[in-house]
């Protein structure tokens, strides 16, 4: 089965699919600082080196700490090309609270301080994290339109959205991404993988791993012990060989398990093993 390695934003931005998520950096309850920022920034670094040039971050980390750790790896590896996306639309008011606010002289100041904190004069690919119903999603996604215009953002994505709320932002500005959770065992969203499959839309699935939940199947474990590799593995190739246009982002605060994630880009599942995968959802 061919599959491909990379996805195209435009000439400038071309990555490899399997990218890194930053959510899991900051303390616990994505709250506060990492236990030790030096190996925070560590991971990243690590990704770079083996080859990720996409991550994937949001100014609701910490707050802005990941950004801060994305930041110090990038200043590491100042000859990488790397894609950088955040997410702007949440407040937060303690560990594992998170509150939408999608005002959009909120998210205006939020696309400032994603470019202070991540030290970019412009932000590669910038997300709305929620879609807050006490505005318009012309209000919302138009603000980042007008920031667009500016220079200061270069592409748009959404984040959590059914398809008609992608339709309806794409008649306000160009979306180039989806990020909605997504995973082997949860695929709640699949017609806006269809439909992002179908407009050659980045679909970035959050929660690719379903933590603690993989392990626990059968037909995934013996998969794997048929290519020498972990059943986080597998379930991250089953999702590079589902379409050509996911993006995933495992996240780690550990270097061997980012090496041992990107590892997955180099299995290539055979159709019979990708058909039983699919059945493990019905």
């Amino acid at each position: 089965m061919f599959m491909q390695k990379q996805f195209r934003f435009d000439d400038d931005l071309v990555v490899n699919r399997l990218g890194y998520g930053t959510m899991q950096l900051p303390g616990k309850g994505v709250w506060g600082p990492a236990t030790d920022p030096k190996r925070a920034s560590e991971v990243i670094t690590t990704a770079i080196d083996h080859g990720v040039n996409f991550i994937d971050t949001a100014d609701a980390y910490g707050p802005l700490y990941s950004n801060l750790y994305v930041r110090d790896a990038l200043r590491q590896r100042p000859n990488a090309k790397v894609m950088v996306a955040t997410k702007v639309g949440f407040t937060r008011q303690g560990p594992n609270k998170w509150t939408e606010l999608g005002d959009p002289a909120y998210l205006r100041q939020q696309v400032e301080l994603n470019l202070f904190t991540l030290g970019l004069d412009h932000i590669d690919l910038m997300q709305l994290h929620r879609i807050d119903s006490r505005y318009s999603i012309e209000e919302q996604v138009g603000v980042l339109a007008d920031m667009q215009k500016e220079g200061k953002i270069k592409h748009i994505g959404l984040s959590q959205v059914s398809v008609d709320q992608i339709k309806a932002a794409r008649k306000v500005a160009p979306i180039v991404s989806v990020q909605n959770r997504y995973n082997l065992i949860d695929r709640a969203d699949e017609d806006v993988l269809n439909y992002a499959t179908q407009e050659h839309i980045a679909f970035i699935p959050w929660f690719p791993l379903a933590t603690g939940k993989l392990t626990a199947g059968d037909t995934l474990s013996t998969i794997a012990a048929k290519y020498n590799a972990s059943p986080a593995q597998i379930a991250l190739a089953w999702l590079l060989q589902r379409s050509d246009v996911i993006l995933p982002i495992p996240g780690t605060s550990n270097p061997d398990h980012a090496v041992q994630n990107i590892a997955a880009a180099n299995i290539t599942l055979s159709g019979d093993d990708q058909t039983q995968l699919d059945r493990l959802a019905d």
